[in-house]
């Protein structure tokens, strides 16, 4: 019996199974590495992965593995800045040369889904949190 979710590969010993969990993590790990992407956006479930502190190496990945080729659907959060098209066009290029070298199924498209922009952290707002606190007398009052 074979598994719907994973692609069987025919060989002279045997068969090789690639589950769509693995192509998932493959292009998620391709994803994270191109410049411009701040985090992978994954929906309620990874959240609660992260407040649990697994970490989802496919998170904000989609994938539909045939018998021949993987189809792929990437949902992110870009860095505040950077050109989102661009950001784009090198997760497509990289994520699909990746899963192709890696597993040997095509990968007709990557769609790119951008679910938000991720803003760094104001200056002023990092100095505040930088600043120590009032120093406290041995009576507990602050001293200001």
């Amino acid at each position: 019996m074979v598994d719907e979710q994973s692609r069987t590969l025919p060989t002279e010993l045997g068969e090789v199974r690639i589950a769509e969990e693995v192509v998932s993590i493959i292009a998620g790990l391709a994803a994270t590495d191109i410049e411009g992407v701040a985090s992978m956006s994954g929906g309620i479930a990874g959240g609660i992965a992260e407040v649990l502190g697994r970490r989802n190496l496919s998170k904000g990945i989609k994938v539909e593995v045939g018998t021949e080729e993987a189809k792929i659907d990437i949902f992110i959060i870009v860095e505040y800045g950077a050109r989102i098209p661009d950001v784009a066009w090198d997760i497509q290029e990289g994520v699909k040369n990746t899963v192709e070298n890696m597993t040997g199924l095509k990968v007709p498209y990557v769609n790119v889904h951008v679910q938000g922009v991720h803003f760094p952290q104001r200056e002023e707002e990092a100095a505040e949190e930088d600043e120590e606190p009032a120093e406290v007398e041995e009576t507990g009052e602050s001293k200001e």
